[in-house]
């Protein structure tokens, strides 16, 4: 079965509840919609919107709290 865009799941973004990072610039914002949640920049409602399973984002978190993206921030 092939992951859904966020077009794909016939949702309207514009209502979901987008919950933001605490970073001022170049925070994240997640919503959840049923079994998927979505991941954009924080201040771009109309940007790329990243569609996680519960698996992926499980992953995701296990990483972000291991440190493995702080490369990224220096």
């Amino acid at each position: 079965m092939r992951k859904p865009s966020a077009a794909d799941l016939g949702v309207d973004l514009d209502a979901l509840d987008w919950i933001r990072s605490e970073a001022a610039e170049g925070g994240l914002e997640v919503a959840f919609a049923g079994e998927w949640t979505l991941l954009r920049a924080a201040g771009e409602p109309g940007a790329l919107v990243s569609v996680f399973d519960e698996r992926e984002w499980a992953c995701f978190l296990d990483g972000a709290k291991k440190g493995e993206f702080d490369r990224v921030v220096n």
